[in-house]
């Protein structure tokens, strides 16, 4: 499964937050870019982004000297950032979810962007869809669940646990799709053994 930190721009530009918004217009020109990092002013500082967007929407619009408005005043700080080890179709929910289009990655420092572009260009959600995978995955477990329990018995507790597997597996894929299966590998399992699911019952 590919990770944001597989597909990411690493080659990050950033600028001041004191720096003018003609600077930061300069700057997008020169590297053909659509948002800029804003580097925090200390260790304990958040980044910040400054997106055309911003610019369009919060200067042009209004015809303000852009040469006389900082690029804090118009940044997003602190941004919605990415973790470098997140699955890549949790990178394109965040997105989906928030609305923005990139954000910067970062694990203690800055290693890199992602953007709905990298996503589109860069990962494998056309020749590996995770609903796929996940039902390969879960298939596997529920056979592997089967013999676990042919083997050592339906009131097993490793039998249990193999079943606490495929259902971790399920809940994973549901989340994915965003919807809740109407039963569980296990629930097919409990017709033909209902002692079963009594094994499952852990003390809390």
């Amino acid at each position: 499964m590919m990770k944001a930190q597989d597909i990411m721009t690493q080659d990050v530009v950033t600028i001041r937050g004191s720096a003018t918004v003609a600077e930061a217009v300069k700057l997008m020109k020169e590297k053909g870019l659509r948002a800029l990092v804003v580097n925090r002013r200390h260790d304990e500082d958040a980044y910040g982004i400054v997106t055309e967007t911003d610019i369009i929407y919060k200067v042009a619009a209004y015809g303000s000297d852009p040469k006389k408005i900082r690029v804090y005043e118009i940044m997003t700080k602190p941004c919605i950032v990415v973790n470098p080890h997140l699955g890549v179709e949790y990178v394109a929910r965040l997105f989906a979810n928030t609305g923005i289009r990139r954000a910067p990655v970062i694990d203690g420092s800055l290693l890199g962007i992602i953007s709905i572009t990298d996503i589109l260009r860069n990962s494998d959600f056309v020749e590996q869809p995770k609903a796929v995978y996940f039902e390969d995955q879960i298939q596997k477990a529920v056979e592997e669940a089967r013999a676990i329990c042919a083997e050592k018995g339906p009131t097993s507790r490793e039998c249990a646990a193999a079943w606490d597997a495929v259902e971790e597996l399920q809940a994973e894929a549901s989340h994915q799709q965003a919807r809740k299966p109407a039963k569980t590998a296990f629930d097919d399992y409990c017709k033909e053994h209902p002692e079963a699911a009594e094994a499952r019952m852990y003390d809390v």
